[in-house]
């Protein structure tokens, strides 16, 4: 689904059309078996959620990180992820795991919701986020995309209602960021909350959630 032809209110201007222009050609990213977990140290993109109205283009993985760390270290009530496999080389990493630990710490009130297509990948990878998940189970969820109703093909992480972070192409590390974008975020959170109605519970996932 695209942002064309996500669900808007009808008192509210089209937002226009964001022209993906890719910067270069890049390598794909086959996920191997074992944790993509590293020791160096990831720092924050220096952009402010709700204060920075670019948007901000990256092609390479660190560039990718930098943007996922800064919006995720900004969350103050909520986050969504829709991804293929949790995305190892993204999300698998000391830092990510803080920042979600954190926000879910920091009030009942504040969730995390996880969408995945393949949930055996970060299975055998022991994803931190999916470890995450087992200690907190109050307000932090992870479902798997109905195959029934596949939906987008993208990956993004949804932050508060201002941050996105967007890859349209999930092989490539290409995509943007957005630190101050209610429309934007309104329109793909509409996407999200519809996928993840439809979304099922795996059953090797509840059975290590248990």
């Amino acid at each position: 689904m695209s942002d064309e032809n996500a669900p808007h209110d009808e008192n509210q201007p089209e937002l226009p059309a964001i022209e993906f222009q890719s910067p270069g050609r890049f390598s794909v990213h086959n996920p191997d078996n074992q944790p993509a977990v590293t020791s160096e140290p990831r720092e924050p993109a220096p952009f402010a959620l709700g204060g920075h109205s670019h948007l901000e283009r990256f092609g390479r993985p660190d560039e990718a990180q930098a943007h996922a760390l800064a919006l995720l270290q900004q969350a103050h009530n909520n986050l969504c992820l829709y991804s293929p496999d949790l995305e190892a080389w993204l999300y698998n990493h000391s830092s990510v795991q803080d920042a979600c630990t954190r926000l879910l710490l920091a009030s009942p009130k504040n969730r995390m919701r996880i969408l995945l297509r393949d949930v055996g990948t970060p299975l055998r990878q022991g994803h931190r986020l999916l470890n995450l998940a087992k200690r907190i189970t109050s307000n932090l969820q992870v479902r798997k995309i109905n195959p029934d109703h596949p939906g987008e093909t993208g990956a993004y992480l949804l932050v508060d209602d201002r941050g996105l972070l967007l890859r349209e192409t999930p092989e490539l590390y290409a995509g943007y960021a957005l630190y101050n974008d209610p429309g934007r975020v309104r329109q793909r959170q509409a996407q999200f909350d519809e996928a993840w109605d439809l979304s099922l519970t795996d059953p090797d996932l509840r059975s290590f959630l248990l």
